[in-house]
């Protein structure tokens, strides 16, 4: 029961984020807040790809080779296909299919 309330919780502030800039900015937005929008989502991605890579081990064995197959699969099917999910999804389970059974 605490959990379900917990998730409630979180979800009723993560929607009540969302919708906040809408709500306040009903008649037109601030140029400021539209070159935010337009500058943190890829600043924000590229934080974590140097997040995700900062402890890759290269002077030894397997020298980051499934950290390198595994983005490059990402960066090929997100120029392809377009889809965030898919490219995610796919990189991060082939990552771990050669972290478990070739590496």
């Amino acid at each position: 029961m605490r959990s379900a309330i917990l998730v409630a919780v979180m979800a009723g502030v993560t929607i009540l984020l969302r919708f906040l800039p809408f709500w306040v900015f009903k008649k037109k937005t601030p140029a400021f807040i539209s070159y935010l929008g337009r500058v943190l989502p890829p600043a924000i991605m590229g934080m974590l790809v140097v997040y995700c890579l900062k402890d890759t081990p290269v002077l030894e064995a397997p020298h980051g080779l499934p950290e390198l197959i595994a983005s490059l699969i990402v960066i090929g099917l997100q120029l392809w296909k377009h889809n965030s999910l898919l490219s995610i999804l796919s990189g991060t389970c082939a990552y771990m299919l050669m972290v478990q059974t070739v590496f």
